[in-house]
Order: C-alpha cells, then structure tokens, then sequence
C-alpha cells in the first residue's frame, strides 16, 4: 500500500510562484509514474502533469510553460513548480502514484490564486 502525503499549498497573488511537493512510502520499488492532478471549484478533477521513472513528463495545455514536474526517485518524491499562477489554476492539487496499474491519491492541497 502507497502513501502519499503532500504538501505547499496555500493563497498566492496573480502572478505569483508556489512549489508542491508530495513523498511517497509504503513501496519497495521505485514507482513507475507520479503526478498531480486538481479539481477546481465545482468541476471534475483534471490532469496537470505526470513523470515516469525514467524521466517521461507530460503536462496540460495550460500549463505548458507555467508548471514543471521533477521527480527525485530514490526519495520516491514528486515536485511541481508552478510560477506565473493565474486565478484559473486555483483548485485543489492531488498528488498521484500509479504502480501495478493501480492508483494512489494524497489527500489534497489547496492552492488558490487571488487577483
């Protein structure tokens, strides 16, 4: 059984930078692919990014250019950079970890961006 327990939410100013990180424990290996994903107010959740193990990372059209994802593997820990923060991008930030095709979830960090 994974954990995932994250962390670094929190109010920003249009504009404005915030880091999320989330660690993983409970897996013995290295796990295959971790990510983020948000649900904004009143929608479904959403993909923002992924990494695999072996440095693949695919992210959201909107935030292409905003939002960086790095993994450091041997803390089976996953990051999100978020600069240029927009009001749109305010949500709930969910950490992800797929290993053995079954999917883990953190609890969930809010991040919201005030105008």
């Amino acid at each position: 059984q994974v954990q995932l327990v994250e962390s670094g939410g929190g109010l920003v100013q249009t504009g404005g930078s915030l880091r999320l990180s989330c660690a993983a424990s409970g897996s013995r290996v290295m796990i295959n692919t971790m990510g983020w994903y948000r649900q904004p107010p009143g929608k479904q959740r959403e993909l923002v990014a992924t990494a695999t193990r072996g440095g693949i990372t695919q992210y959201a059209d909107s935030v292409k250019g905003r939002f960086t994802i790095s993994r450091d593997n041997a803390k089976n820990t996953v990051y999100l950079q978020m600069i240029n923060l927009k009001s749109d991008d305010t949500a709930v930030y969910y950490c992800n970890a797929r290993q053995f095709s079954v999917d883990y979830w953190g609890q969930g960090t809010q991040v919201t961006v005030s105008s």
